[in-house]
């Protein structure tokens, strides 16, 4: 593909597999999520959803779109998809991604392989464009898909409130045109 890396195959985990999610990597997925939603303003939502309510999650984003994970030895050790941008029909060729990783496989370079292969899935589908938010500051966040040839497009000022403090959302977009 182009010099952003895309297309490249690296493996995605320490035994060297990524694979589409299933329902029964709920909690697994859920391990992950949790933490941040209790801990940090990442996920703006203030209580993590209980495992039947993100197995259905799950369920309504691969109906049509992918969720893959990585795993070593059996845990789950990230997670990586794709959602529709907006639910406007004009809208239908434009994904939002999201990307999370276990801390403890934090900088081993999981969240770049993860993104590679949602968005070969999402090229191989025909998506046109994909963006991405992060609640802002997320130097982690920005350089990764910087670094994936996502171009950085604006701040939305405090829309989200977490933790008594508002909170900035920074956007960036990839053309797969």
């Amino acid at each position: 593909m182009d010099d952003a890396g895309r297309g490249r195959g690296t493996p995605l985990s320490d035994d060297g597999s990524v694979r589409s999610a299933t329902v029964a990597d709920a909690a697994g997925i859920l391990a992950i999520y949790a933490p941040v939603v209790i801990g940090t303003a990442i996920s703006f939502e203030f209580e993590p959803p209980g495992i039947e309510e993100f197995a259905e999650r799950m369920m309504s984003v691969m109906r049509d779109d992918p969720w893959l994970v990585t795993e070593d030895n059996g845990m789950i050790t990230g997670y990586a998809y794709a959602t529709p941008f907006r639910s406007r029909a004009a809208y239908s060729q434009t994904r939002e991604t999201s990307v999370y990783i276990h801390p403890d496989y934090h900088r081993r370079g999981l969240g770049r392989v993860l993104m590679l292969a949602v968005i070969d899935e999402l090229v191989s589908r025909g998506v046109h464009r994909v963006v991405a938010g992060a609640t802002l500051p997320n130097s982690g966040s920005a350089a990764l898909h910087e670094s994936l040839g996502f171009r950085y497009v604006g701040t939305f000022h405090e829309v989200g409130r977490k933790f008594d403090t508002w909170h900035d959302v920074g956007f960036w977009e990839l053309d797969l045109a």
